[in-house]
């Protein structure tokens, strides 16, 4: 392949957290993207998920940048991030009916030039086109209980099937299953396919990579967790940047979250111990 979309959301994808005053800290996950201001110049844009910010009640949060050394190691260095304004107001987008936040940063150049392109987000075309089906396997990036892939702050590459059906269009089913283990933390990760599919009815397999949505949630039935999780299509990821421009732009509005009747919703992403 000419680029892999693992490696490079890797290296998009980066830990969000708030500490709480009492030896613990709020931790969540947020990708970047990168897309046009309405004045036409570059900007990079923090996705995650709506009550990752939500949930941290300070003016400022961490984002865990992490830069390359002469000598092939890596160095982790969180900055602070402003989310919220003197009076407390949320400086984020937040979208109305979806789980997904939205806020613009002024980002270190290399963390700058590793945001993901919004091009590569998919729309209910893209899942069509690349038959995307009950068992296909996808990938999450996260930081589960606040636990890095190492010292320097490297997300933790997991992998689960999709385990619901239908999964589009979005506006009928805004969030699909995906089986795998969901722990705090993990909320607001980017979910993507990247892998070589073969077409049915075809000898020929082509390379299909693209960002299918992020974690937002997982499932729960009578307090316990089903090692399940919810992943929010991508398509409210476009809509959430789109508002940003206009807080008028048309958005889709869906009730339905499609899982499993007498199971709810539960937050991926909670108060963890400092380690």
């Amino acid at each position: 392949m000419a680029w892999d979309l693992a490696v490079e959301l890797i290296h998009a994808t980066v830990q969000l957290e708030q500490p709480l005053g009492d030896g613990t800290r709020t931790v969540g996950t947020g990708f970047l993207i990168s897309e046009t201001a309405p004045d036409g110049t570059p900007r990079t844009v923090l996705v995650t998920a709506g009550h990752v910010l939500s949930k941290m009640p300070g003016q400022e949060a961490r984002i865990g940048y992490r830069f390359a050394n002469p000598d092939g190691s890596w160095s982790y260095s969180p900055q602070s991030l402003r989310i919220r304004d003197a009076d407390g107001r949320q400086l984020w987008t937040q979208h109305p009916s979806r789980d997904v936040a939205a806020i613009s940063i002024t980002a270190p150049d290399p963390f700058a030039r590793a945001a993901i392109p919004i091009s590569w987000l998919a729309e209910d075309e893209t899942l069509q086109a690349s038959q995307v089906s009950p068992g296909d396997e996808m990938m999450a990036l996260g930081f589960p209980r606040g636990l890095s892939a190492n010292q320097a702050g490297f997300p933790i590459l997991r992998s689960g099937r999709v385990a619901s059906f239908p999964i589009a269009p979005a506006a009928a089913f805004p969030t699909f299953l995906l089986d795998f283990s969901v722990f705090p933390g993990n909320s607001g990760g980017p979910v993507f396919v990247s892998q070589a599919r073969r077409r049915i009815g075809s000898a020929d397999s082509q390379d299909v990579q693209f960002i299918a949505g992020l974690l937002t949630q997982q499932v729960e039935l009578n307090s316990e967790r089903l090692e399940i999780g919810i992943v929010t299509h991508a398509k409210y990821i476009r809509e959430t940047i789109a508002l940003m421009e206009d807080p008028r732009a048309p958005v889709t509005v869906a009730h339905n979250d499609g899982f499993t009747s007498g199971a709810r919703a539960a937050s991926a992403m909670e108060a963890v111990s400092r380690d």
